[in-house]
This record gives structure tokens, sequence and C-alpha cells, in this order.
């Protein structure tokens, strides 16, 4: 980073030199950290104009739609890699060869099987609780477990929980899904990748071991890609601060995974699915659209346009591949919630009111499309979400634990409450 200097003048008539920086993408920055020292902070709610850290793991311009991992565009290595090979690339920096694949992959397949007491956990939640609860729980309960990997200044044990994280929330997800349903665990088949190992265990019956349509694990296998990381969004914000006082690394990610529960966040695609089946049916799509258009209405489609990205948005461009392929595969495309979607999609990649204002399909709509198609209910969409993020969130939580400089999180605050005054005697009040 090339260092610069800015000049901020306080109303004493004090000047302070504030230090600039200029990363190797995005905007530059001012280094405020010595406005303290003469007693001032910044304010800046949702922390919408503060770098909380340095990083060299994701970069974002949502302006130009553009999304990086380590430096790869998203939309190459969706193309062009599966969920393993991205996962080491967010570890690791760099893409792996064929060989250090192959030893990632089996390190991976080391940590599959949860340890057998877990399962006891899930017979303590109500058959009806959200998965997304169970997760919380589960996820945070293999700190309980697994003590060899607790010591996070240890640059091994960091290691063996990342590894463990990532192979065990999917065996976890899966059990979620199948404890709602009444169905019996089903144990991970390390001869699979990543992805189809996934829905084997989501949808395989002892009564008939039906190996995963590969379209399906495709798309699965990218929609956790697309979704594997993003920057220092709320969630892994909120894993980087609990990470910031030391907290193992199960229950950092365990409050990623509560963090990302929010429906502003991580329910984006339920709010899809939700939305579709209110249209109810094609017919009633003008008056949604119309609704959609008036700003009087509070009505709002939902998977169109997004916070950060201005443009189209570029993990939208690999699933709208991808959504079309299951949906023939499924032979859904004459669903009607399904329809509704296509008809949807048809309409805002050509209507002049949402192309004039981007207001693309974004990554939630057409993985809601590919998760409804495949049979996977919306309260596991979220659950999925949190298993592809899990690579994301061990990545910046390793990063933040190896940085030197790294200190516990401490957000200031502009307080308006009452000054300081005095207790009043209880008769006198």
């Amino acid at each position: 980073m090339s260092e610069k200097s800015a000049k901020l003048i306080l109303p004493s008539g004090e000047e302070l030199d504030l230090a600039m920086y200029s990363p190797s993408e995005g905007n530059d920055v001012v280094d405020v950290t010595k406005l303290v020292k003469s007693g001032l902070f910044t304010y800046d709610p949702g922390f919408m104009s503060t770098a909380s850290c340095e990083s060299k793991i994701t970069y974002i311009d949502g302006a130009k739609g553009v999304l990086l991992y380590r430096g790869y565009p998203i939309d190459q290595l969706a193309s062009q890699c599966d969920f393993m090979e991205v996962s080491y690339l967010l570890l690791n920096g760099e893409l792996p060869n064929v060989d250090e694949k192959a030893e990632f992959i089996d390190r991976i397949n080391n940590h599959t099987m949860v340890h057998e007491q877990l399962a006891t956990f899930f017979r303590g939640f109500r058959r009806d609780a959200h998965p997304m609860a169970i997760m919380v729980g589960v996820v945070g309960a293999l700190s309980a477990f697994y003590h060899d990997s607790l010591d996070i200044n240890n640059p091994e044990h960091r290691v063996k929980s990342a590894f463990r994280l990532i192979a065990k929330v999917s065996t976890i997800a899966a059990m979620c899904y199948r404890y709602s349903m009444g169905h019996p665990f089903v144990y991970p088949r390390n001869e699979m990748s990543y992805a189809e190992n996934f829905l084997h265990q989501m949808f395989s019956m002892p009564s008939h071991d039906d190996k995963p349509d590969p379209i399906l694990v495709k798309a699965m296998d990218r929609i956790f890609t697309l979704h594997a990381d993003h920057e220092q969004n709320c969630s892994t914000s909120t894993v980087r601060l609990a990470g910031s006082s030391g907290a193992n690394p199960f229950a950092c990610i365990a409050a990623g995974i509560a963090s990302l529960w929010g429906p502003a966040h991580g329910g984006a695609n339920e709010a899809c699915l939700n939305m579709l089946n209110e249209i109810g049916d094609v017919k009633n799509i003008p008056e949604f659209i119309k609704r959609a258009k008036d700003k009087d209405d509070p009505f709002r489609l939902m998977g169109f346009g997004h916070r950060v990205y201005k443009n189209f948005d570029p993990r939208a461009k690999v699933m709208r591949e991808s959504a079309h392929e299951v949906l023939k595969a499924t032979g859904k495309q004459d669903d009607p919630i399904l329809k509704i979607a296509l008809e949807l999609e048809k309409i805002a990649l050509q209507d002049p009111y949402f192309v004039e204002r981007k207001l693309y399909p974004n990554v939630d709509f057409y993985s809601g499309i590919i998760l409804e198609a495949i049979g996977i209910p919306t309260n596991m969409f979220t659950v999925i979400f949190a298993l592809a993020r899990t690579v994301g969130w061990v990545a910046q939580w390793s990063e933040m634990i190896a940085e030197p400089t790294q200190k516990i999180g401490r957000p200031r605050q502009l307080y308006t409450g009452k000054s300081e005054r005095s207790v009043q005697p209880i008769e006198e009040r």
C-alpha cells in the first residue's frame, strides 16, 4: 500500500495529519486511528464508510459488477473450478495443482464424520425447529468435542479446526434436514465429491441408495462456490469481531451462522420463494409488476437488484445457466411456481423500467429456483448458504488471527442519552 496523507482541521484550530493508503483494488482509505488521542471518534452507522480490517481474500466493485476471490473473477472460478479448489484458494491464496487438490480433499474427507454422541443433540430439538436454530447450537457445540484444536495461537490447531469445520458443516447441515423430516441420518461417502456427498446425505435412503444426478451436483457445487465469501459483510464481520476476543473457531462460526440467519442477510433466496408463492399464478404477474413500479406501494420484487452490485450481479450470470439446466433435468419447467420465476426473469431482462434501473435478477433469485427444483425446502436455504460461507468465514478468521496488529473489536458510539445525574430516594421520585 502506498502512503499519502490527509489534513483534518478541528474547530479548535488543531490540525491532524492522517495517513492515507491506496489498496491494490478499490477506494483510498484514511487512517483515523489517531483521532482518539484528540478525544474524537468518527460516526459511521453500519460502518458503510469504514474499513474495519486489512484483507487479501475477497474484493467487490459493486458499480462494475466485479467479485474477485484472491484476484480471480468469480465467473471464471465457477466455470472452471470446483468448490474444493475454490476452498483451497480462499484458505491458501493460490489455486491448487493436481497433487495439492488431492491432498486437500483427502484431509477434508478425514473429518466428514461427526462424533456419534453429537447425534444425541438433535433429539433435544423439536422436530419442527428451524434448521438454522439447530445449526447454531450444534456447530457451537463442536468445541465440546474437539479439544485438541482449540488453541488459536497454535497454527496447527487453526488448520485442524479449519478442516473440521469445512468437512463437518456439510454433514451437520444434512442432519438438520433429515431430523426435521424424521429420516435416519446418513453417513458421508468419501469417494464422492463435496457437493455430491451433501446431496447424498440429504436425500438417499437405506431402501434405495441412488446416486445424485450429476447436473444437480454441478449446480450445488456452483451454489457453494458463488456463496463462499463476500468481503466484509454482516456475518463475516461478526465472525471477525467474535474471533477478536480470542473465542474458539467453532464459537466464531456459530456466531456467523446466527448473524446470517437474519432475513436481511442470508434469508434473501427464501424471501424470493415466498414472493413467488404470494404471486401464485402467472396471470397475476402484471398486477405485481405494477405494484413494484409504484413508489407508494411497499411491495418489492425480491431477488432483483442488489445492495452492493449496482450492475448485474456477477454470480447471477453463472447461476442463470445452472438454473435452466436444473429445470430441464428435473422436468419442472411447468411447475407453477417456477413458471412464475421464469416469466419474471423474462420481464426483468426486457422491461425498460427494470433495465434502466439495473434491477437484474440476482444470485438469490436463481439459487432459490435451483434449490426449489432440487426439492430442498425453503427453511433449508439459509442453512445451505451457511454451509457454503463457512470456508470464507474460516479464511477470514484465520487471516485475522495471524495478523500481528490484531486487536479486540471495540466500536465506539455517539452517546445521546442523559448526562450525569443523581439518584433520588424512592420516596422523592
